[in-house]
């Protein structure tokens, strides 16, 4: 590990992994199955975030025009009755719209498929929860998501050249500290606003856990950069980076959008944790 280049890959390796656990296991990634119809195997990706003003789609593929399908949803955490609507067979792929809700507003639903004399509740035992959200302008978005990768990939590039005593872990640090700052201080409240009406709903305002574990990181971070500021301290200090990139990692462990913003349909109030 004392080449650079294989500091440099590793930690491109680590961030890439990161990223992808965060995605798969939060809970606005899409939810994928199959179930038995009969001799059939259907497969379904139903959605579990929409953002933009529009009704949300959910779609399901079939083998043909013979299957039918009723979509039942209800705002979610209430006790009202399930509302059906009939999805449309176009050659095989079955639609129907949900109808928009406010930002933070939560839908839980499920499909029943009919074949025959079959018939399936996709998924199986349980419903899908899906959350709206405001549009969110790209020339925000963009620059968060890449301000966070930048952070989360030279944090992995501060802690190897920690570890290794390398020469340049003031200047990683430096950048490690203005990528998150910038990503997750400056951006992420921004989209936070456009998302759920609210630039911060972390503490002391609320439980948000998003907002929460990006300011336990910045403050991990913010630690490591006073502590390796002036150059003769960068080698003395060097394990508080590897502590703040320790940090930063357990924090993209934590999957992205937990304990979110969620709309209280009694009182109509976007509630946090």
């Amino acid at each position: 590990m004392q080449k650079r280049y294989i500091r440099w890959i590793l930690a491109i390796i680590i961030t890439l992994s990161a990223a992808v656990y965060q995605r798969l296991t939060g809970p606005t990634y899409p939810m994928r199955g199959d179930a038995k119809l009969g001799s059939t195997q259907l497969d379904y990706r139903f959605p579990r975030s929409h953002g933009g003003t529009g009704d949300l789609p959910v779609e399901l593929s079939t083998p043909d025009t013979t299957y039918h399908a009723e979509l039942y949803f209800r705002r979610y955490k209430t006790d009202k009755e399930w509302h059906l609507l009939e999805m449309a067979n176009t050659n095989g792929l079955l639609t129907a719209q949900m109808p928009h809700q406010p930002p933070a507003g939560k839908l839980e639903y499920f499909v029943k498929v009919k074949h025959g004399g079959d018939e399936a509740n996709l998924p199986n035992g349980t419903t899908v929860v899906a959350r709206f959200k405001g549009g969110v302008p790209s020339g925000v978005l963009i620059p968060h998501i890449l301000f966070m990768f930048i952070a989360m990939l030279m944090s992995s590039v501060s802690a190897l050249e920690a570890l290794v005593s390398g020469d340049k872990i003031r200047i990683y640090t430096i950048v490690t500290f203005a990528s998150l700052f910038l990503g997750g201080m400056i951006l992420g409240p921004i989209v936070q606003k456009y998302a759920f009406g609210a630039y911060w709903t972390g503490v002391p305002f609320g439980y948000d856990l998003t907002d929460n574990k990006t300011l336990f990181a910045i403050a991990g971070w913010g630690l490591a950069f006073w502590r390796v500021w002036k150059p003769e301290n960068a080698q003395k200090y060097r394990w508080w980076v590897v502590a703040a990139a320790i940090i930063l990692l357990a924090v993209y462990s934590i999957p992205h959008s937990a304990m979110g913003s969620e709309l209280d349909y009694s009182k109509m109030e976007v509630v946090t944790g």
